[in-house]
């Protein structure tokens, strides 16, 4: 039984589906903008979805706001300055919270950057995923090397001392040297965050459907473990299993989902997860996917299209699906605060993960060894329910 003497930290996540050009590889809640993006009605449509949230969390304070797509710099600044006023009338936003804006190189004007600073946007997360043009061109992005190394720099000049730049790695016909050299370039361009991760073919994707020509596995593996070197010797932490930061430099928000933190998901297709002391329940709640149909229905009950509550077994099992991904593992007690559960309830897969030796364990800290960060998966299936 779920007993929260305490809350854990509390998000707010935002979703705004529309890019310019869905990505082949993109397995997201996003959709062609073909025609004008009814922005303000998207905005009046968030407002009244999260004035429906907030019974459920009144009161908290909000540590982070990361507002994702789609492509959320396609929106006017004063269509967010609109949606700020409204989250902060109706929130208790910490004075430090961290706020991300997920920007695409290829959809962004020149004052843009500074527009969204002066509104107190604090972050951005720019989705540059190579700066090789013929690579860029065979995962169907819309821009090119010139756009993504001006977006960072336009990231600098507006103010921001804290931004992530997305790269992907195993990318059609890659070689080792362009994998490398997109990280050159991009710890050149001095951003406080690089993410790092695998292409992968998700389905129902166009890539699912027809798939690229793909490095070999051993080829992924040499990548993978040159850039990571590159990586922590420019001095980019390693706390996650594709996050690399500088110091203080952690993205606050992605850290309270793998520390099974709270968020509330506002938006088309938004998934939250509220803990209730009161009722002593985890509950998981997602959004209308579609635009249209979202927006017809954000005004009532019916915008929501799955509930769920999770059991005992659910939420220890989804909670080191998460904390298991943090280089520094974690304290456990944090275990016991986030799930309302005695760390007693996953003591028979920990002991197994530690005489596979995937896991360290002590008082202080439960973390996965070199071992267990190399075979995660096989290491998180032991705490499967």
């Amino acid at each position: 039984m779920f007993n929260f003497t305490t809350l854990p930290p509390l998000s707010l996540y935002l979703h705004i589906p529309w890019c310019v050009r869905k990505c082949p590889y993109c397995d997201f809640n996003s959709h062609e903008a073909k025609r004008d993006i009814p922005e303000h009605a998207y905005v009046a449509a968030l407002i009244s979805d999260l004035e429906q949230e907030l019974p459920d969390v009144w009161g908290r304070q909000v540590h982070s706001i990361f507002i994702g797509g789609g492509t959320p710099s396609l929106f006017s600044a004063e269509a967010l300055d609109q949606l700020f006023s409204a989250l902060r009338a109706r929130l208790n936003l910490a004075a430090n919270a961290e706020i991300t804006l997920e920007a695409n190189p290829g959809a962004i004007e020149a004052d843009k950057f500074r527009e969204f600073r002066a509104l107190g946007i604090n972050r951005l997360s720019i989705g540059v995923q190579s700066f090789n043009d013929d690579a860029l061109q065979r995962i169907g992005r819309i821009h090119g090397r010139r756009e993504a190394t001006r977006a960072a720099e336009r990231a600098h000049d507006a103010g921001f001392d804290n931004f992530n730049l997305d790269l992907m790695f195993g990318l059609p016909q890659q070689t080792l040297e362009q994998a490398r050299e997109d990280v050159a370039t991009a710890i050149a361009l001095e951003p406080s965050h690089i993410s790092h991760y695998q292409l992968t073919l998700e389905p129902n994707t166009l890539f699912h459907h027809k798939p690229p020509p793909l490095p070999e596995d051993e080829l992924l593996w040499r990548m993978q473990e040159h850039c990571q070197a590159q990586l922590g010797d420019a001095g980019y932490q390693h706390y996650e299993v594709s996050a690399f930061a500088k110091d203080q430099r952690r993205c606050r928000h992605n850290l309270n989902y793998w520390q099974f933190g709270d968020y509330l998901g506002i938006g088309a297709g938004a998934h939250g997860k509220i803990s209730n002391a009161q009722l002593q329940t985890i509950q998981r709640r997602s959004k209308l996917r579609r635009p249209e149909d979202y927006l017809a229905q954000a005004h009532s009950p019916a915008r929501i299209s799955t509930e769920q509550t999770l059991s005992e077994r659910d939420a220890g099992f989804e909670f080191m699906l998460n904390a298991l991904r943090l280089t520094d593992g974690f304290a456990p007690h944090l275990f016991s605060d986030h799930t309302g559960l005695p760390i007693s309830v996953v003591e028979q897969p920990l002991r197994q993960a530690e005489e596979q030796g995937l896991i360290d364990w002590s008082v202080r800290l439960i973390r996965p060894t070199e071992k267990g960060r190399n075979y995660l998966n096989e290491l998180l299936q032991l705490f499967l329910p």
